[in-house]
């Protein structure tokens, strides 16, 4: 269970005034609130969508509950782990994709797999039958013993993603783990999410792909500028959005948004 209690984010930036060849230029601090009040509880067992546009807040919300950032208010907790205070305990229990794969390039998919395994304290027998599983779930056989170097943006996702669940942790996060991929590996990404919920693991993915969270979500998240807007299965945000269409639903709550903050 992850836990997510009151939590904010802001960032402070610099507005810089004055002429471009000015020697002396001032700067004025302004704050950008990325989060606000957000709070929430995710179950094992359950695949959670996170729903928003670019900009909504999903990835600042996925670093704070993998302890990337440090929230400005509140905090999360990955089962009896307040992240803030203990986030090494709290990793242990999270897989995590983030937006950016990073893999070794000089390392095949099976080492890339291997390293992260053994940097969870797996090995022998159980690192090897945990590796060659998730190699056969994501169909990789043909790019296992490849170099990452060259990898097409389906064969990087599902390294990457065997990499972040080697481990076998009981809460999952992906940031938008089919965005830009093919028909075939967005379908073996499924594949896998489905085989994680069985497991009873608790698993959350952000995305604004509305046909995407429709048919994998036990549960919908929608996030804009920071704030949830609604929060339920399927039939409820149809509900809040005042529609039969997701996509529209979703707008819906956006625009009503919108005219509030704008009056």
């Amino acid at each position: 269970m992850i836990r997510v209690e009151h939590l904010s984010k802001t960032f402070a930036i610099k507005k810089r005034s004055g002429f471009a060849f000015s020697k002396k230029s001032d700067t004025t601090p302004s704050v950008i609130t990325a989060l606000d009040d957000v709070s929430f509880t995710l179950n094992d067992g359950e695949i959670t969508g996170l729903l928003g546009l670019n900009g909504a807040g999903k990835s600042t919300l996925m670093r704070l509950i993998y302890g990337l950032l440090q929230p400005s208010a509140g905090d999360v907790w990955v089962n009896e782990h307040q992240v803030s205070k203990n986030p090494n305990a709290a990793r242990q229990q999270l897989g995590v994709l983030p937006d950016d794969t990073g893999l070794y390039k000089r390392l095949t998919a099976r080492e890339n797999i291997r390293y992260f395994g053994e940097l969870q304290g797996l090995k022998g027998d159980v690192l090897e039958n945990s590796v060659n599983q998730l190699i056969g779930w994501l169909g990789m056989e043909s790019i296992a013993e490849r170099r990452a170097e060259g990898f097409s943006l389906g064969e990087r996702m599902k390294t990457a993603l065997a990499r972040a669940i080697v481990h076998q942790p009981q809460h999952v996060l992906l940031d938008e783990p089919t965005n830009g991929l093919d028909v075939i590996t967005t379908r073996a990404v499924r594949r896998l999410l489905h085989e994680l919920k069985q497991q009873g693991r608790c698993v959350i993915f952000s995305s604004h792909l509305m046909h995407e969270v429709s048919g994998l979500c036990d549960r919908l998240i929608v996030i804009s500028h920071g704030k949830i807007l609604a929060d339920g299965n399927l039939d409820a945000i149809l509900d809040a959005g005042k529609s039969h269409n997701l996509e529209d639903a979703f707008v819906n709550l956006v625009q009503s948004q919108q005219e509030l903050q704008h009056g």
